[in-house]
């Protein structure tokens, strides 16, 4: 995986926390950044739990955190709760020159939610709002990445995860608004756009990951 990111000038590998310091030897060096999740998948870890992963992370070498919200907080209409989290830890990612994506879910959540989910992320200071962790029921959709977009507007990336796996999605989702996409399928992504005549490249926003 550390090897094709180089290859293809991925913008970060995304694994799980335990493979962290791996990953950031493996691409010490390397313009590809270290991506690792924090309270993967459900969001439902303590808060405490959650910025001592994400602690331990960026000691290992991750400059991306990943981290799920408290979903069933925000559903049961704790925003206060949702808010705190995520600014702790856009806090702590920030001090360590990291930068910190939200993971809303959108699977789990009305319009509604997903829109007081994004403008949580906006007011904690986040660096980007994240469809989905892709072990739900849903991954991400073009509608989604369009109100998600329209909800951040210029000042938050948008990060299209979870059943991304061609190049014609790819492109629908750039176009309703991603500046990022997650996907496990990026070589064959990358291998569809060199066999064609492709107009941009979207290795520069594309996230890698092993599941």
């Amino acid at each position: 995986l550390c090897e094709e990111a180089r290859q293809y000038s991925f913008a970060s590998v995304c694994v799980n926390p335990y493979w962290a310091s791996f990953a950031t030897a493996r691409l010490s060096g390397s313009p590809v950044r270290v991506c690792t999740v924090i309270g993967f998948p459900l969001g439902a870890n303590a808060p405490e739990t959650k910025l001592f992963e994400a602690d331990l992370a960026l000691e290992q070498g991750a400059m991306e955190l990943d981290m799920v919200i408290d979903i069933g907080a925000l559903k049961s209409g704790r925003q206060d709760v949702v808010f705190e989290e995520i600014a702790k830890l856009a806090e702590l990612a920030h001090a360590g020159s990291a930068l910190l994506k939200v993971i809303v879910e959108t699977a789990l959540l009305s319009d509604g939610e997903k829109v007081q989910a994004c403008e949580l992320a906006v007011q904690a200071n986040a660096d980007f709002v994240k469809t989905s962790t892709g072990f739900s029921r849903g991954g991400a959709t073009v509608a989604d990445v369009r109100l998600m977009r329209q909800t951040v507007g210029a000042e938050l990336g948008v990060k299209a995860s979870g059943g991304v796996r061609t190049l014609a999605a790819v492109r629908e989702m750039v176009a309703a608004g991603a500046s990022r996409i997650g996907t496990s399928s990026g070589v064959a992504i990358m291998r569809e756009l060199e066999s064609g005549s492709a107009a941009a490249t979207t290795a520069a926003i594309t996230d890698v990951n092993p599941y």
